[in-house]
């Protein structure tokens, strides 16, 4: 086995890839934060910091700790910094596309023992895994957000996966102090597989008139005990992805029960995709 992982690499220092690469500095690992542009990076940074600083000034983090952490991570816009990582997440948009051009760009560019690895949300790990000539050394690694925060951490084996990057894989979402759960290689894994079908068929009560946004969400939280109601919910992950997920599951499982309410594309077509707009389906 592969000596314990030392160089952590995230591509993507969006919401996830901050928080990725937050909770691996945070474990004792040094990492590069890569990026296509050196603002997004720092907003990235800035995630991280402000997020350090909550627990400092809630006693919960010492301050030479936080800067301990943010001296671990390293800015990069340049992939090939991804070289000398001996773990790597991508944690980029949800799209087919992006994803297999940045899994073949890291298969040439990592060492062979790198093990690759994908946040994604819902596309199978095989699909990306074909893209690679290394495809026992990809795995999924699905991180719930905000990732510092929740404890849970899908591990999801492809058809190829080997057993030894699988024990990696589990060992280091432990060592980051996640809770890690184990998936098959579906679309969807269990976590959007059951999430997704209930925030779109709360969509479909707004869009049915059943309830109003509030009535919606005050149901789920009281009658059900969900901390947050799914279309605040939905805006917080963002209306894109969560279309984006519901594509993949019905296209990747046929069956029309996953089909997206036309008024999350409607939504998502005008712009409005949540928190990170100002506008989903409420005002930010």
């Amino acid at each position: 086995m592969q000596e314990k992982t030392t160089t952590f690499g995230v591509i993507g220092a969006g919401q996830m890839g901050a928080g990725i690469a937050q909770v691996a500095a945070a474990s004792g690992m040094n990492v590069i934060l890569h990026d296509i542009s050196s603002n997004f990076v720092e907003r990235g940074l800035a995630t991280i910091a402000k997020n350090l600083q909550r627990s400092v000034d809630k006693g919960k983090l010492a301050e030479e700790a936080k800067q301990a952490i943010i001296r671990r991570i390293t800015p990069s816009t340049d992939i090939v910094d991804m070289g000398s990582a001996d773990f790597v997440v991508e944690a980029a948009s949800e799209n087919e596309e992006i994803k297999f051009k940045i899994f073949a760009q890291l298969d040439e560019i990592c060492p062979s023992h790198t093990i690759l690895s994908s946040n994604t949300s819902s596309i199978p790990i095989g699909r990306i895994a074909s893209r690679a000539k290394r495809p026992d050394k990809v795995i999924g690694l699905h991180f719930m957000n905000p990732v510092p925060v929740m404890k849970l951490v899908e591990v999801i084996r492809a058809l190829p996966t080997s057993e030894e990057t699988f024990q990696i894989t589990v060992a280091l979402a432990e060592q980051m102090g996640k809770t890690p759960a184990v998936a098959a290689d579906f679309p969807g894994f269990i976590a959007n597989r059951i999430l997704l079908p209930m925030i779109n068929e709360a969509i479909f009560c707004l869009y049915q008139s059943v309830g109003d946004c509030d009535a919606i969400d005050t149901v789920m939280k009281l009658g059900m005990n969900h901390p947050m109601g799914p279309l605040a919910l939905a805006d917080l992950i963002g209306l894109d992805t969560c279309l984006a997920i519901l594509n993949t599951l019905h296209q990747g499982l046929g069956d029309p029960k996953y089909r997206p309410c036309p008024l999350l594309r409607q939504y998502v077509e005008a712009g409005w995709l949540g928190r990170k707009t100002g506008r989903g389906f409420y005002s930010y």
